[in-house]
């Protein structure tokens, strides 16, 4: 692995609130419906994520993916809008 930091999507942190706000979850509801056993996965985390402050790791955003129906391509790549 490089020592650069990742370049990360500007518009992931809007996107994954947009996930949660859109399926009516509070953050401890997304906790449970991600069903990610192999994180420690808290409601800090999650507010860390949707301010962008954190990147979630990959297997987490495909958790996202999967609860939103979406393509994981949605959720990274910036030219890419979530479907309504």
């Amino acid at each position: 692995m490089g020592r650069n930091k990742r370049i990360q999507p500007t518009r992931l942190a809007e996107k994954l609130k947009s996930i949660r706000e859109k399926h009516n979850l509070t953050g401890e509801q997304l906790i449970e419906k991600l069903n990610c056993p192999q994180f420690s996965l808290h409601r800090a985390s999650v507010s860390e994520y949707e301010k962008g402050r954190r990147e979630p790791p990959s297997l987490i955003l495909l958790a996202y993916a999967r609860l939103a129906e979406i393509p994981l391509e949605n959720l990274v790549d910036d030219d890419l809008n979530l479907p309504h």
